[in-house]
């Protein structure tokens, strides 16, 4: 698969990208040997060959989804001007 330039100027129209006349042959080259590249992946041999989702086969440790904090709202909100509800009240700033 290659491309041309006017599907170069067309991709560069729908990226909203401005597109110089004399930049289309570099950019075509480098937009074929791209996909040129994809088409060597894709030949590659990957049957029985298993996904993964990390390279390095690392696992993340997790912590027990425990509560360790003491609800504290409504001291923190005891120092707020205005609340309702549990929420603070703020002037609004939007019309």
């Amino acid at each position: 698969m290659s491309v041309s330039g006017d599907t170069i100027r067309e991709i560069a129209q729908l990226a909203r990208l401005r597109v110089e006349e004399d930049e289309l042959p570099a950019l075509t080259g480098n937009f074929n040997a791209i996909l040129d590249l994809f088409e060597q992946l894709q030949a590659a041999p990957t049957d029985g060959v298993e996904p993964m989702a990390n390279p390095l086969d690392a696992r993340q440790t997790l912590r027990d989804d425990v509560v360790t904090e003491s609800n504290q709202r409504d001291s923190l909100q005891s120092t707020a001007p205005l609340t309702e509800n549990g929420l603070y009240l703020v002037p609004r700033v939007v019309d």
